[in-house]
């Protein structure tokens, strides 16, 4: 992985792999590329370190005829990547899909290496940092997301700017405003106005803007997050720098469902197979899965509905579950033995209850689902 300074790093890293490709070509060698194969089959668990690593498999891309093109895209966007860290210029991937249109539109002899869609230059942006083994965020490729909508009455957000200036944001000023950190949370410094307890962090933002609404922050010294959904790296990266730098436990509250465990809570705790070489900067070993759990469906007498076996997505997230069980080393390491029978439960059970179900419990009272996702704290009934 590149060093944190990759201005450097990364130049020089792909200064050399030029010129071992110039080199080869010179001396009629074929080239080959080599670059870090990010799948699961190459993903290696110890809950030492927290998060998903890469192995030492590679996949090797040799010059032929069908990946002459891929190879001559990938130096193309490559010089297009570094032209940015020289100048400082910042884009989206949406971006340099049009920036290298452009150039493909301005200069006909490139008309061979032109994207027939962005999907196409996504993949050589990820095989570029994949051959490097650095994030794209580390050649100033951004996505346009940004962090989870986040709210707390005692969080301080101190933000180094680009020009040295410092940005301070006192979340409790903020009204009803969630604040959202951009998606490299790196150069943000977090304090707090007095103890925080806990952080609760919730699939849905509609649920944290609700709870949030009806008073949570206000009665617990907490940060509250809403993920939306499958983490992005800007969620993944915020919840990281919660983590080491505030020292407060994290919670997970969510669906029960093999689709929230897989894809969302796994992703956010250990990262992904897809993000081996980013996994480090972009996980948060230390969440724990708050629910919903399987007892709690008994216990508060929530709402749950069995899988539709014509539901594609349901029944594929099911038979996932399944491989996960078999094959994925995050689930077969015993210290996760609590979440691996989670998987198991939905498999058996085929059922599935979302994380909406507990304002069933008492809906006369709006703060019924706080005081429960608090009483399931102070008492521990979390994995």
């Amino acid at each position: 992985m590149a060093t944190p300074s990759s201005e450097q790093t990364i130049p020089k890293l792909s200064k050399e792999l030029c010129s071992r490709l110039l080199s080869d070509l010179e001396r009629a060698k074929r080239p080959v590329l080599y670059a870090t194969k990010c799948s699961l089959d190459n993903a290696i668990y110890n809950h030492k370190v927290g998060y998903l690593t890469p192995g030492s498999k590679k996949v090797a891309t040799e010059l032929n005829v069908s990946s002459v093109k891929k190879m001559s895209r990938a130096i193309f966007m490559l010089e297009i990547l570094l032209r940015n860290l020289d100048t400082g210029a910042v884009n989206t991937k949406r971006e340099l899909y049009y920036i290298s249109k452009g150039y493909i539109k301005h200069d006909s002899s490139m008309k061979p290496l032109d994207f027939a869609d962005q999907g196409e230059s996504d993949e050589i942006i990820d095989f570029i940092c994949e051959m490097l083994e650095c994030y794209r965020e580390e050649v100033n490729c951004y996505a346009n997301d940004r962090g989870g909508q986040t709210y707390s009455q005692q969080l301080v957000v101190t933000e180094t700017l680009p020009d040295g200036d410092k940005a301070v944001v006192d979340l409790s000023k903020l009204g009803t405003s969630p604040f959202q950190p951009k998606n490299r949370p790196q150069n943000l410094k977090l304090s707090a106005r007095k103890k925080i307890d806990f952080c609760v962090i919730v699939e849905s933002e509609g649920t944290a803007n609700t709870l949030v609404a009806n008073g949570f922050t206000k009665r617990h010294s907490c940060i509250l997050m809403g993920a939306g959904g499958v983490p992005s790296n800007a969620v993944r990266g915020w919840c990281k720098l919660i983590q080491d730098q505030l020292r407060v436990p994290l919670y997970f509250f969510g669906d029960l469902d093999a689709y929230t465990l897989q894809n969302i809570y796994r992703t956010l705790k250990a990262g992904s197979a897809a993000s081996l070489i980013r996994n480090s900067d972009y996980s948060a070993p230390d969440v724990k899965f708050l629910g919903v759990l399987p007892e709690d469906i008994k216990k508060y007498d929530l709402n749950d509905y069995p899988v539709k076996e014509n539901d594609a997505q349901e029944v594929r997230a099911l038979k996932k579950a399944s491989d996960a069980l078999k094959n994925d080393p995050f689930f077969q390491d015993k210290r996760n033995k609590g979440l691996a029978q989670i998987l198991k439960w939905l498999l058996e059970n085929k059922r599935r209850c979302e994380q909406q179900a507990y304002f069933t419990v008492d809906p006369r009272d709006v703060t019924m689902p706080e005081k429960i996702i608090v009483e399931k704290i102070k008492r521990g009934n979390y994995v």
